[in-house]
């Protein structure tokens, strides 16, 4: 096993057979998640399932993937189950999938590798037409693995904690069915450090720097650093910038008296709780990290460079 320069991305190399035949694959019980509901992922996830079947390897298939191809004849699982009894999980569809399938999965310590069926993919980064090559390197034990940092919130009311959740991309106080501004005050480590009035509040980790955080004006953060970014959505007073603290603060936010009605705050996009005046936001680093899988050429810089169109002539763009 080889470093990487980084404590959490390493190169996983072990005995290399030629693909298509394993005598000792690395991952023995597969479980493969599809996006929920999709039926154009129903192709793929019924390649991807006969190629492992191929192979001799079990295979579980999360219950709602299994609305897909109900006559596919594979063992059926809860995604309780699933983070039990498998060493390997397959998510077909887009970064939206990956975050579901992250935030479920990671108190079990599996490694997830994703087959983007979306559009931007930087965490689903195997294309379908890859897919026999790659999934064989993969079982053969040629990849890549990042550990990558989750956020756990809290929302404390009186004192007793009223909701809670995990998120891999981010965390955003913002106003809901209206656009008004809000008037949240930010404190690390029970320090104060700003009152924020802004459309709302971005609390971002590395992965989820390239997202929401991102359109909002936030820099991009490599994903192995040990980081967050507090990210303002269109600040009242332009002087508010984003701010990047080290992952082991903990960041409190409280909503002020004001523009409080119809507030909530939402994690990865997916998972919503209320939040009423006077409530305390408390946002800390998860006690586990998500285990990602890449192919073996994995490249963060050419990923940053090919979907965010770096260096494209204007000729060569089709937006002009």
């Amino acid at each position: 096993m080889l470093g990487a320069g980084s404590s959490t991305m390493i190169i996983c190399i072990f005995s290399m057979t030629q693909y298509g035949t394993m005598p000792n694959p690395v991952f023995h019980t597969i479980g493969l998640i599809s996006k929920f509901g999709d039926p154009n992922v129903a192709g793929t996830l019924n390649q991807v399932a006969t190629h492992l079947r191929q192979h001799q390897l079990r295979v579980l298939l999360d219950e709602s993937s299994a609305q897909l191809i109900p006559d596919s004849g594979l063992e059926v699982a809860s995604r309780t189950t699933i983070g039990q009894e498998c060493d390997l999980v397959i998510v077909m569809g887009g970064d939206g999938s990956m975050l579901n399938a992250a935030r479920s999965l990671v108190n079990y310590d599996i490694p997830i590798l994703g087959v983007n069926l979306g559009r931007l993919g930087f965490l689903a980064d195997v294309s379908p037409s890859e897919i026999p090559h790659r999934l064989d390197g993969v079982l053969n034990g040629q990849f890549r693995e990042a550990h990558r940092l989750l956020l756990h919130t809290q929302v404390v009311r009186n004192g007793k904690i009223t909701g809670e959740a995990d998120a891999l991309n981010d965390v955003v106080v913002h106003k809901r069915d209206v656009a008004r501004m809000i008037d949240v005050e930010t404190f690390l480590d029970g320090r104060f450090l700003n009152t924020y009035r802004a459309d709302g509040l971005i609390i971002s980790t590395p992965t989820g720097s390239t997202a929401y955080a991102l359109a909002s004006g936030g820099p991009i953060i490599h994903p192995s650093l040990e980081a967050m970014v507090l990210v303002p959505i269109c600040p009242h007073t332009l002087t508010h910038r984003p701010i990047v603290i080290n992952a082991n603060n903990t960041i409190e936010v409280v909503l002020n008296a004001a523009n409080t009605v119809n507030t909530q705050v939402t994690c990865d996009g997916q998972v919503s709780l209320p939040l009423e005046r006077g409530d305390q936001i408390m946002i800390r680093k998860h006690e586990r990290k998500v285990r990602l899988i890449h192919p073996i050429n994995h490249d963060y810089f050419k990923l940053l460079r090919a979907k965010l169109r770096w260096g494209l002539s204007l000729e060569a763009s089709p937006f002009i």
